[in-house]
C-alpha cells in the first residue's frame, strides 16, 4: 500500500481502475489517515 503525507499528514491511498476494451471503465480511490505508532495494536500497521 502506498504511503505519504496529505497536509502534512501521515496517509495511506490507492487506487483501482476498471479496464474494458483498453479504456478505464472504472476508477475507484480511497485515502486513510495513518493513526501514530504508538497506537498500534500489532506491527503490520493499518492493513
Amino acid at each position: 500500500m502506498p504511503a505519504g503525507t496529505f497536509g502534512g499528514v501521515p496517509t495511506t491511498y490507492y487506487d483501482l481502475f476498471r479496464v474494458e476494451n483498453g479504456f478505464i471503465a472504472e476508477h475507484w480511490d480511497v485515502m486513510e489517515t495513518l493513526a501514530d505508532k504508538s497506537t498500534w495494536a500489532n506491527e503490520n500497521g493499518k492493513f
